[in-house]
């Protein structure tokens, strides 16, 4: 079959023919019943008869590879996609550097490469269970689509790594497929592995924050994997790539549109002041200082997605050509790192110091660098959106070594400013860095639900342009009775 289109016959679309792999399809089709009783059970939650406008991809072909269509969530066809092969390429790094990609799992990296994938497997469905609630309190039609199709994306991801379990690691991946519909994000005994993945997502600006800054740090891992020398694992991500820019969208669209918001009801009552916030709040917008605080707890938490600053584990990983850089081929070096050294920032005799360490074990400060620059190119464009509206304010990333769990500063107390502080002085000034629960009571009583086409609740503003090129009263979800 053609690669670019997918097969629809199978009860799993797919691409990878899957109709001659008779027991990787019995497997997948063995798993699919409790797939739907996870969804149902943890997907989201009021919603799954109504009748959603969710785009499904019918190919891989980066010029025509989704349509749009009604659709019922539970009846969404999840499948098995992967970029087309490229012929001839080579491993782009580390000891088998210039070798042929493997098309099989290479025997003694084989624990190596299944924790990868079960990994990248359990955050996608942890994120789907974050979200469940939010339907409950969309702020329009719009964003009640946008919500739902993150969500039928996030379990088609589960289902691409579950494919790679099925097929590449035998009676071991049967298990760990099992297992990632076990675990549930936020659960006491049986917790998602990553701990941004048992955090709550109470309210749809932590929801656009959660797409903006921990999508963000989903694509950089997926980039990263994308360059494996496992050719099925590369074509696996890549094709999942092509799916995340639309959930970094909503993230990056679903913030600024808050902050336009915001920046135009106070221009239309006349308050120049951003930090009046008792009489922002009163105009039913969330004020600037409290979006910048949900922006450092949600970039911090993102942040510790990254592991360690100096990791053996990224080390052994890069070496053995399974996961590499952000655009590993477009660097220029010998892809070995043998020599190289990198700058890592550290906590050295009681002060932040940049000291150069192998940058082989560097590998995830690296990531995490790319990734920073990133996001300060969303944050540029959210400045933009307050700069053309006059008010003087200006969102900021906090320093790297703040509010941290995992890695060089987890025991160290340091401002958003990057100054060393006693814990006096953080249990003083948290609640001006991350938000309170007087912040979270506030924007919880602004998170009333919209239901009628083309309306949007007071505190977001309408985005500018629909989904599909749809005008503004466009039904994107037809609600059951």
């Amino acid at each position: 079959m053609d690669i670019q289109n997918v097969d629809y016959t199978t009860k799993i679309p797919n691409n990878v023919n899957l109709a001659e792999d008779r027991q990787v399809l019995r497997a997948l089709e063995s798993w699919h019943p409790g797939y739907i009783d996870w969804w149902m059970d943890m997907g989201p939650e009021g919603f799954q008869q109504a009748l959603v406008y969710l785009r499904t991809a019918v190919s891989v072909d980066p010029k025509g590879w989704a349509k749009f269509d009604y659709v019922k969530m539970p009846d969404y066809r999840w499948g098995i996609l992967l970029a087309p092969q490229e012929e001839g390429r080579t491993i782009p790094f580390g000891r088998h550097y210039g070798e042929p990609v493997w098309q099989d799992v290479p025997g003694e990296y084989r624990a190596m490469l299944r924790r990868l994938v079960v990994i990248q497997g359990d955050t996608e469905p942890a994120s789907v269970e974050q979200q469940r609630h939010l339907g409950k309190t969309a702020p329009s039609l719009y964003d009640l689509r946008n919500v739902f199709q993150v969500n039928v994306e996030e379990g088609r991801h589960l289902w691409a790594m579950v494919y790679l379990l099925q097929k590449y690691f035998g009676r071991d991946g049967r298990q760990e497929a099992a297992e990632l519909l076990q675990r549930r994000s936020g659960d006491a005994d049986k917790p998602r592995m990553l701990g941004a993945f048992n955090e709550a997502t109470p309210d749809w600006l932590s929801f656009h924050m959660f797409t903006f800054f921990t999508d963000r740090d989903g694509k950089m891992q997926l980039e990263s994997l994308a360059q494996s020398g496992f050719d099925p694992l590369s074509r696996t991500c890549r094709f999942m790539l092509t799916e995340e820019a639309h959930h970094m969208f909503v993230g990056e669209t679903g913030v600024g549109r808050t902050i336009q918001r915001t920046c135009e009801a106070m221009r239309a009552a006349g308050i120049e002041d951003p930090t009046d916030i008792d009489k922002i709040r009163a105009l039913g917008v969330i004020d600037l200082p409290t979006i910048q605080k949900k922006l450092n707890l949600h970039y911090t938490l993102s942040l510790d997605l990254f592991g360690s600053e100096v990791s053996t584990n990224a080390a052994n990983c890069f070496t053995a050509g399974l996961k590499g850089r952000f655009q590993e081929t477009k660097i220029d070096d010998d892809h070995r790192l043998e020599h190289a050294t990198y700058p890592v920032l550290k906590f050295v005799d009681g002060e932040i110091k940049r000291v150069d360490e192998p940058a082989l074990t560097a590998i995830n400060m690296r990531l995490r660098d790319d990734y920073t620059a990133d996001c300060q190119r969303g944050l540029d464009r959210w400045n933009k959106i307050i700069d053309k509206t006059g008010v003087a304010f200006k969102l900021e990333l906090p320093h790297v070594g703040f509010h941290r769990q995992i890695g060089e500063f987890k025991d160290v107390r340091v401002s958003p400013a990057g100054q060393i502080v006693d814990e006096a002085t953080w249990n003083r000034d948290r609640s001006q860095w991350l938000p309170s629960k007087d912040d979270g009571d506030f924007i919880a009583s602004l998170m009333k639900p919209v239901t009628e086409p083309g309306q949007f609740a007071s505190w977001i503003a309408p985005p500018r342009i629909g989904i599909d090129n749809k005008p503004g009263d466009f039904e994107y979800v037809k609600i059951a009775a």
